[in-house]
């Protein structure tokens, strides 16, 4: 099983930064792919970023050029930096890992809890 904890979320004006954080625990060798996605209220979750194992990005055309993931493996830690922030990136925002565990001999998906981002005037 993997762990995931997410934080760095809040509150922030328009045109403003935030970074998130999500650390990983447990079978974190199994872990292929990581990613970040978004909720927001009466919305159905959508994805804003991912990177693979191999260091592949994929970004929502929403977000491209705006918003950065990256994962640190040393620190079992992938980022969402999230600039020039609009209203519409309001949401819960979810990190997410699959990866083959041998143990389950099962590809397994895995979800954080969520951190709230909130962008006003």
């Amino acid at each position: 099983q993997v762990q995931l904890v997410e934080s760095g979320g809040g509150l922030v004006q328009p045109g403003g930064s935030l970074r998130l954080s999500c650390a990983a625990s447990g079978d974190i060798f199994s872990i292929e792919n990581t990613g970040w996605y978004r909720q927001a209220p009466g919305k159905q979750r959508e994805l804003v970023a991912a990177v693979t194992s191999g260091g592949s990005t994929n970004y929502a055309d929403s977000v491209k050029g705006r918003f950065t993931i990256s994962r640190d493996n040393a620190k079992n830690t992938v980022y969402l930096q999230m600039n020039s922030l609009k209203p519409e990136d309001t949401a819960v925002y979810y990190c997410n890992a699959d990866g083959y565990s041998a143990k389950e001999q099962s590809y397994m998906y895995y979800w954080g809890r969520g951190t709230p981002v909130t962008v006003f005037s």
